[in-house]
């Protein structure tokens, strides 16, 4: 299964995030959406972790 990324970087935010969570796409969901809502304020809903489903990243595997 390949691992996915979520990278706040990525994100603008006032708090300038370097946050990066990686791991199967249900883990990696479930984590940064706690974050969202602890770290940024979002209020958790479907909504939210389908925006959050939709801007993961394959993780990159360095061989």
């Amino acid at each position: 299964m390949t691992r996915k990324i979520a990278d706040c970087r990525k994100h603008p935010s006032v708090s300038h995030c370097s946050l990066t969570i990686s791991g199967e796409e249900e883990e990696v969901v479930r984590a940064a959406a706690e974050h969202a809502v602890s770290v940024h304020e979002h209020t958790d809903s479907p909504e939210l972790r389908e925006q959050i489903r939709t801007m993961l990243e394959d993780e990159q595997v360095n061989v």
